[in-house]
């Protein structure tokens, strides 16, 4: 069984930080793409941050300049850097990995981290 663990939401006043963590465990033979989507009241889920196995990375117009992620492959673990943050940077934060497993290869969600920004 594969899990998905975030951590790392919380309240923050516009212009501050957090940082969100998420680490994978479980039955794991190897982990390719991993990446942190967010879903606010009443929008569809959508890409914040997506780290390929290879290095690649991909950022959500909106958070280019103002987000980082990092990715620590000896423990299964991606990070968000959340800077400047703005009060429509409010939503649910999962994270997300494709992961190969005795089940084979498949996307993996987990429960999600809430953040909220008041202006």
């Amino acid at each position: 069984q594969v899990q998905l663990v975030e951590s790392g939401g919380g309240l923050v006043q516009a212009g501050g930080s957090l940082r969100l963590s998420c680490a994978a465990s479980g039955s794991i033979f190897s982990i390719y793409a991993m990446g942190w989507y967010r879903q606010a009241p009443g929008k569809q889920r959508e890409l914040v941050a997506l780290t390929g196995s290879g290095g690649t990375i991909n950022y959500a117009d909106s958070v280019k300049g103002r987000f980082t992620i990092s990715r620590d492959n000896a423990k299964n673990s991606i990070y968000l850097q959340m800077n400047s943050l703005k009060p429509e940077d409010t939503a649910v934060y999962y994270c997300m990995s494709n992961i190969r497993s005795p089940s084979g290869t498949k996307s993996y969600w987990g429960r999600g981290t809430q953040v909220t920004v008041s202006s």
